[in-house]
């Protein structure tokens, strides 16, 4: 069975011949320690040595403001944005406006004049032929409006302008999707799933009540999915955090893959997901990396990767708990979760 075989058939939650694997979009400052641990020089090759069955690649995207599509809205208006100084806690742009004829007044950038879609081509080229291709487009539009605002500032006006809040996420989801059309037009044929998502959960539960998130978030996230499986796309639905109660409208929205288990969030136990779940959607994530990453033994991460795959024999992409491994998290763990993956294939 090849890496992007395993793929689908995990995620449809057919028999696969091993779990399949996702290492994740390494933080830069843990790639050094990776690749020296691991002989290689580069995450292709990282990602070849692991056997590792998914390749991500974001969509590109060059601004005055933003190397990067997660960082294309500046609403704090500070300078360049990257991923280390973006934040939701400062001052957005709207923080005292209300009034939806205002919208107009931020200069809202024109995705077309930033993606090049010869180099959309040329990183999806890039990726190692046989792997299955994720495209990383985040979309992160209810992010994107709680920094329009300033997080808890953006909280209130959806009690006191919900009609600005809407006026503005309605803005950012077309500017989403714009930009997404140019990278599926350009990239046609050779994605086979991309990641999308927005973070509504805390480590106790959710940030807003589900019927906000109903509200304010997913009539965009919706158009999202139904965009990305016009192109056949499968998705995987990112959201840090306790995200149970909202788990069956993703579901029904049409997402293939709900990232991540948060391993130590309240309600996101493996074992209740797969019962309540298991036969209704597919899974990434599991392997905690609040803590057992970063602080346990190898040993023990291989136990719990063997138990992940009792619990989920299918239907679970192993994978850290958060996308971005960082420097803190020793490479024999990471060494040996995939260890214990693979010797499921010789079993």
């Amino acid at each position: 069975m090849d890496h992007i075989e395993r793929f689908f058939r995990t995620i449809k939650r057919e028999d696969v011949d091993r779990p399949c694997t996702w290492l994740g979009i390494p933080d830069k400052a843990a790639l050094p320690g990776l690749f020296s641990y691991f002989g290689v020089k580069d995450m292709i090759a990282l990602i070849e040595y692991l056997d590792d069955d998914i390749v991500p690649v974001e969509l590109p995207y060059h601004s005055p403001n933003a190397d990067a599509i997660y960082a294309a809205l500046d609403f704090a208006q500070r300078g360049k944005v990257d991923r280390e100084h973006r934040t939701l806690n400062a001052a957005g742009f709207f923080e005292d406006i209300t009034d939806p004829a205002r919208i107009d007044e931020f200069d809202w950038p024109d995705p077309a004049k930033h993606i090049d879609p010869a180099e959309c081509r040329h990183v999806v080229e890039a990726a190692p032929k046989g792997h299955t291709v994720l495209g990383v487009i985040w979309s992160a539009h209810f992010q994107d409006t709680c920094a329009a605002f300033g997080m808890e500032n953006a909280f209130i006006q959806m009690i006191q302008a919900p009609d600005m809040v809407h006026a503005i996420t309605d803005r950012i989801v077309q500017f989403y999707l714009k930009a997404n059309e140019i990278f599926y037009q350009a990239t046609k044929g050779r994605l086979h799933a991309v990641l999308i998502g927005n973070d509504f959960g805390s480590q106790g539960g959710l940030m807003l009540s589900p019927d906000m998130i109903r509200r304010f978030a997913f009539p965009g996230t919706r158009l999202l999915v139904q965009q990305a499986k016009a192109y056949g796309l499968k998705v995987i639905h990112h959201s840090c955090g306790s995200i149970r109660d909202i788990i069956p409208d993703l579901i029904e929205i049409g997402v293939d893959v709900i990232h991540p288990i948060q391993a130590l969030a309240a309600g996101m136990e493996p074992e209740g997901l797969k019962q309540d779940f298991g036969d209704r959607v597919a899974f990434c994530g599991g392997v905690d990396a609040q803590e057992l990453l970063v602080n346990g033994t190898p040993e023990q991460v291989y136990a719990k990767v063997k138990r992940l795959i009792q619990i989920f024999p299918t239907g679970l992409i192993i994978s850290p708990s958060h996308e971005a491994i960082l420097p803190d998290t020793p490479p024999a763990n990471i060494k040996a979760m995939f260890e214990a993956v693979h010797a499921e294939s010789r079993a």
